[in-house]
């Protein structure tokens, strides 16, 4: 078994306990395959590190439930702070127990901490990725729950995270009405 292998089968079984399911399946684990399944198609090349970061992306995010953090904006952005560093040491403890060097693993903790967003191309890769699962596969149970004055700020929001690529491949993949297809045309 390869290192890569070896990480990516200890990320699975870690998310294979979350209690949340998605079309019968632990939802952090659905997730992680959706995560690489889209990495690969947008981004056949990707390193070690940037295939263990896009499936550890949300490795045991259950165990950190938003409502032990503050309501509200600040309380938000607080909780995802704290999911990144956990993300990024559960990949990293992974990545060393699979056998990878230091440079790897600390180049895979960036990109989940996301750090260098619109400066490194591994974590813009990353967020094109992340991007792109949520709207093929999320955002539409999420657009069904909310206004579409909401809807429109978060595509805006989404928008503004991706490359000008990633962008540009929105408007040929994915059918979206106006005013949401505009927040992708740079």
């Amino acid at each position: 078994m390869t290192h890569l292998e070896k990480a990516i089968a200890a990320i699975d079984e870690a998310n294979t306990a979350d209690p949340n399911l998605e079309e019968g399946a632990p939802a952090a684990r659905l997730y992680g395959e959706r995560m690489s399944s889209e990495l690969s198609r947008l981004f056949p090349q990707a390193s070690d590190p940037l295939k263990i970061a896009a499936r550890g992306q949300h490795i045991e995010r259950w165990t950190v439930p938003r409502a032990t953090f503050p309501e509200g904006k600040a309380g938000y952005h607080a909780w995802r702070r704290h999911l990144a560093g956990h993300h990024a040491q559960r990949v990293g403890e992974i990545m060393a127990a699979a056998g990878y060097a230091a440079e790897d693993i600390a180049a895979a903790e960036r990109m989940l901490r996301k750090e260098g967003i619109k400066q490194h191309a591994d974590v813009q890769a990353l967020e094109d990725t992340i991007c792109f699962v949520f709207l093929k596969w999320y955002f539409a149970p999420f657009a069904a729950k909310h206004s579409d004055e909401k809807v429109l700020g978060i595509v805006q929001k989404t928008a503004r995270k991706m490359s000008g690529e990633a962008r540009r491949r929105v408007g040929e993949e994915f059918d979206l009405p106006e005013p949401l297809s505009s927040a992708f045309k740079s």
